[in-house]
């Protein structure tokens, strides 16, 4: 629902054009700053507590986004994003805490399943939003109320949840030092790839919404659609990922991630026309499903269990930076150099990372093997 208004919320409310997506910026900011403290509760509270109280916050988050609007305050509906990501750390823990809950041999079934989850949010944040939009005196008011029973359902799904106290073994100072485990190739590799999933998909996608309705001209319920189905084929390939995985291996999804970010910025420099964002941003969605998840199934074969949760937060604290980084970066691309300048911005960082994959894909892979053996 973020990714729909928060930058066209931003056109109207913004003292400036260049920072209307700032309020969906701040929600990945939001999701950067929280990691590590999140980690640190995680290792004192367990994750049922953390999890339960971060729902609460996510709860303030949707009514101050509501009361912002309502009272048309910019500067609040920022802050009211900002704490919607803070919240949402604990949600990218759930993939961690699906590892944990399976044997080894069946960790990507269980983070595909999980991510199907989704496909739900693909249809009804969007849809949220346009119904939302005239339901209180003020536009979207009210689709943050409704965001407001979303994440109340949420809390009561999470609140079944149960989880062991950590053990002794578990304390902060336990493993290696973290220098040394981040020198390992599997984890180098597993951040990069989840840095590259989601930073050039935050990239464009913070940008489509305002490209596409108020540069190109297209309808709401266009954007709406091409928001829909970019999230959806997020979702969607996680339903074969795992058959996949066991064919083609860690270096082939990898490379299929890149290939489908490649082809994805060819369409969308070809036109503006509906047919071209749309498809853009489905191989966009594709892309980010092969490198993400491919990364996570990675980052368990560099560290040892006491490490987890220093390297679990350190890892989302490395990956969503870059990702706040490449929101708050979107909206002065797209001001200054128009959606040629965003698309173009995106083919260093593919250069960069194939690179890495080619110096360290063969070494990730033999730590791979050897951990599944």
């Amino acid at each position: 629902m973020m990714v729909l208004l928060a930058g066209i919320i931003g056109t109207e409310f913004a003292p400036s054009a260049d920072l209307a997506t700032l309020p969906i910026a701040l929600v990945v900011v939001g999701v950067a700053a929280s990691t590590l403290p999140t980690g640190k509760f995680l290792h004192r509270f367990g994750r049922r507590r953390v999890f339960i109280t971060y729902g609460f916050l996510a709860i303030a988050a949707a009514l101050a986004a509501m009361q912002s609007l309502r009272s048309g305050t910019f500067t609040g509906f920022c802050i009211a994003a900002l704490m919607m990501g803070w919240a949402g750390a604990a949600g990218h823990q759930y993939r961690f805490a699906a590892l944990e809950a399976v044997p080894a041999e069946n960790a990507p079934k269980a983070t595909s399943f999980l991510l199907l989850g989704g496909i739900l949010a693909a249809f009804i944040g969007p849809e949220l939003a346009v119904r939302g939009r005239a339901l209180l005196d003020t536009e979207y008011a009210g689709s943050f109320l409704l965001l407001t029973f979303s994440y109340l359902s949420g809390l009561v799904i999470i609140s079944f949840y149960r989880d062991a106290e950590p053990s002794h073994s578990d304390h902060l100072g336990s493993g290696r030092p973290l220098v040394e485990i981040l020198r390992s190739p599997a984890v180098i590799l597993a951040i990069c790839a989840a840095a590259l999933g989601y930073g050039i998909m935050s990239f464009l996608m913070t940008a489509t919404p305002i490209s596409m309705h108020t540069h190109a001209g297209h309808s709401l319920e266009s954007t709406k659609f091409v928001i829909q189905s970019h999230i959806a084929a997020m979702y969607l390939p996680s339903l074969v990922f795992a058959w996949m995985y066991n064919r083609l291996g860690l270096r082939g999804m990898l490379w299929l991630g890149v290939g489908a970010y490649v082809v994805c910025l060819v369409i969308a420099a070809w036109n503006t026309e509906f047919l071209n964002y749309w498809l853009a941003l489905i191989l966009l969605g594709i892309g980010w499903n092969f490198l993400f998840l491919s990364g996570t199934n990675l980052l368990p074969f560099g560290y040892r269990r006491e490490e987890r949760f220093r390297v679990q937060s350190v890892n989302d604290f490395l990956v969503f930076s870059v990702q706040a980084l490449a929101s708050l970066s979107s909206g002065w691309f797209l001001f200054h150099w128009q959606w040629a300048g965003v698309l173009a911005a995106c083919i260093p960082l593919l250069i960069g990372f194939s690179i890495v994959l080619l110096l360290r894909g063969n070494a990730a892979l033999r730590v791979e093997v050897s951990r599944s053996s």
